[in-house]
């Protein structure tokens, strides 16, 4: 492992570096985030490590001479095990809570058996019934110890091994000496033991490991379900016309797959043959089916609800638009946000604070007199009840619980930091095309009749101009069927034409150069204008009133012409500009936050990516640009705008929660430390104080989920 004290070469640049992301089971608090990301980045050859505390992994970006060898024994020195990321990024890997469940009901089993034991000892029974339930505890205590503990005492014993410590160490030290004390008291036929207490401990110690594990599962639930849509295979047309049936895994950009009806698509791709309508819910949360043709865009996971269709595949497994989706999710950082900072300094300083604590309770007792057997008892409930458990929990958990939530309801938040941002936001600005409208100019089909409709469909569906495939989609919605037209031909900047029965029909810009968006239909002499509206969101004045009644003023800033502009401010009673350039928006933004605002940026092209990545917190329509998406704290799907105030909400909650969270976390310490030090809290009752303590600041962001209905 030599390559880790190679430092990277002086020619070397930001371009030739690369990234390599680990899984790290053994993260347990906010101070192992600190720990690992400070700890990496003093390896020469490595610029950054970035920590989902989430996710359990480690995203490290270093010297090509590195490898993952290297990267893992440098974690190992750290003090945490790790290991590659599956092939798969994406697969739910639920090894770690599987393992976890069954130590819990191990512990629950002895701990139920071992506390009926010890309800005689209470009531008094002395003697050799003592000594004998004591035994019968012991047998029961010991196997469950050494088996449910082994998550506690892996991760104690590789932090020591390499001359650190982490949380795990004082509570593995608490239970084997709680355990050990209890033993020698029953080899000798003492009146105490706590093996009721070290078994107790680590059943609730579990229960907290194990609601955080499945909590962390299903932040990727959602995800998992739809990418567990996607269809697993796929008839691929052969040269000679045959078909062969391909794994997802194997399809390539460029092959021409054959969609039954009912299929689902294994893979991006364009309709290269065939019309119909999918079902594309997984992708856009829209229910009803869409329209589909020659041309037409369809992605992994729709479902083909008609007839066969032909599509040319243009990205395949893991660039399919979902699976970038789920990339985007796995990737996203338990970020370093006011709150993480809080408690990594707290989390940092226990470990040291707690040892100290500890052994000071030891002496202070021997020295006033007592014995060191009470001594002991009492230095083992210090490290037991001063666990930071519920300090480690008070952000991840509620982050998680709101993302996951949110998640389901349609918005993808890519930064755990992007919630509390969101929370501070007093104003929102949204650009117009593609965000406060649907971005898919949809024509006014009054005044054309049925065989009108029928010419126009035919032309339509023939060109790639954004007008005529919204005509198409419109018309395709309606049912209507294309009339047999031919020589169909289409003339850049004019128009199609073709003939229908000997008479010449034609699709062309609109006669009246003042309609920006229309188009004209002829058939011989007749003749109809078609006009178009880029629609608003249909929720789109919902979601500005509700949040005008979070106090968040709403703006619009755009770079379309004045006219449309007015339009849409007028529908929404919104103040507006429009002609925008990128950096007239950046302009705005700078404007705001000098004068003490904190400005959300909705936005979808890429003229929007600046005014995104300046804004306090920005979200984008799942339709925006790439650039857009990598620049926005978070992403919406579907049609409607609601996710973007749902988003600000759901985000006061969660901040309110870590501070409840934190608040209690501060109040249980100041209060259950020093009665630990004063000798009047037994190991069991520490380990009860302890659990509970954790328990309670879950079961506080549990509550999350319910904001996001």
């Amino acid at each position: 492992m030599g390559a880790l004290a190679a430092p990277p070469k002086p020619t070397e640049t930001v371009a030739q570096r690369v990234d390599t992301r680990l899984t790290v089971p053994g993260m347990r608090c906010a101070g192992c985030i600190g720990k690992i990301e400070r700890g990496l980045a003093e390896i020469p050859g490595i610029d950054a490590a970035r920590v989902n505390f989430s996710a359990k992994r480690v995203a490290v970006r270093h010297d090509p001479q590195l490898d993952e060898d290297d990267l893992i024994e440098a974690l190992r020195r750290l003090g945490f095990e790790a290991q590659a990321v599956a092939a798969n990024p994406l697969a739910q890997d639920d090894a770690e809570t599987r393992k976890l469940l069954r130590a819990l009901a191990v512990a629950g089993f002895g701990m139920m058996n071992i506390m009926l034991l010890s309800v005689s000892v209470w009531s008094g029974a002395g003697g050799v019934t003592r000594e004998l339930f004591h035994w019968l505890s012991a047998l029961i205590a010991l196997p469950v110890v050494a088996y449910a503990g082994r998550p506690f005492f892996a991760s104690a014993a590789m932090a020591l091994r390499y001359g650190r410590t982490n949380m795990d160490v004082p509570i593995s030290i608490g239970v084997i000496l709680a355990t050990a004390m209890s033993f020698y008291e029953t080899v000798i036929g003492g009146h105490h033991a706590y093996f009721d207490g070290a078994v107790m401990l680590l059943f609730f110690l579990l229960a907290g490991r194990t609601l955080d594990a499945m909590m962390r599962d299903r932040t990727r639930a959602g995800i998992g379900a739809l990418l567990g849509r996607m269809g697993r295979s796929a008839s691929v047309v052969q040269p000679d016309g045959s078909t062969r049936r391909v794994d997802a895994d194997r399809l390539e950009p460029g092959m021409i797959m054959l969609l039954a009806a009912g299929e689902a698509l294994a893979a991006d791709g364009r309709v290269t043959e065939g019309r119909g309508a999918v079902d594309n819910s997984m992708l856009t949360g829209e229910s009803r089916p869409e329209p589909v043709g020659v041309g037409a865009l369809v992605h992994a996971g729709a479902i083909n609800l008609l007839g066969p269709l032909r599509v040319q595949i243009t990205a395949a497994a893991q660039d399919t638009a979902i699976a970038e989706i789920a990339r985007l999710m796995d990737e996203a950082g338990q970020s370093r946000s006011r709150y993480v900072r809080i408690a990594d300094r707290a989390s940092r300083l226990y470990a040291p604070a707690v040892h100290t604590l500890a052994a000071l309770a030891f002496a202070g007792w021997m020295v006033a007199g007592a014995g060191w057997h009470q001594a002991l008892t009492i230095a083992v409930a210090v490290l037991i009840i001063t666990c930071p458990c519920a300090m480690g929990l008070a952000v991840p958990a509620a982050q998680v619980v709101a993302s996951s939530a949110l998640l389901r309801r349609g918005l993808m938040v890519k930064d755990g930091t992007a919630l509390e941002r969101l929370a501070e936001v007093d104003i929102a600005l949204f650009d117009k095309t593609g965000t406060l409208t649907l971005g898919e100019p949809r024509p006014d089909l009054a005044g054309l009749d049925d065989e009108a409709q029928r010419v126009a469909l035919a032309l339509a569906q023939t060109s790639r101009h954004p007008l005529s495939r919204g005509l198409a989609a419109a018309l395709q919605a309606r049912g209507v069927e294309p009339a047999p037209v031919s020589e169909i031909a289409e003339t850049s900047g004019v128009g199609l034409h073709g003939r229908l029965n000997g008479e010449e029909v034609a699709l062309e810009r609109a006669v009246d150069d003042s309609a920006a968006l229309a188009s004209t239909l002829r058939i011989g002499a007749r003749q109809w204008t078609i006009p178009f509206a880029d629609a608003l969101r249909p929720d789109a004045g919902d979601t500005i009133g509700e949040l005008a009644a979070m106090g968040i003023a709403s703006r619009l800033l755009s770079g379309d012409r004045p006219a449309a502009v007015e339009d849409a401010a007028r529908a929404l009673g919104l103040p507006a500009e429009a002609g925008l350039s990128p950096a007239d928006k950046l302009a705005a933004l700078d404007a705001l936050k000098a004068a003490g605002h904190r400005p959300l940026m909705v936005g979808d092209g890429l003229n929007d990516g600046p005014a995104l990545a300046a804004a306090h917190a920005s979200i984008a329509p799942g339709t925006a640009s790439d650039a857009s998406q990598q620049a926005a704290d978070a992403v919406f799907i579907g049609e409607r705008l609601a996710p973007v105030a749902l988003a600000v909400r759901v985000a006061r909650a969660t901040m309110r929660v870590v501070r409840q969270n934190i608040g209690f976390a501060i109040i249980y310490n100041v209060f259950a430390v020093p009665l630990a030090l004063f000798g009047m809290v037994t190991p069991l009752i520490a380990a009860l104080a302890m659990s509970s303590s954790s328990l309670v600041v879950v079961g506080n962001s549990l509550r999350l989920a319910r904001q996001a209905r």
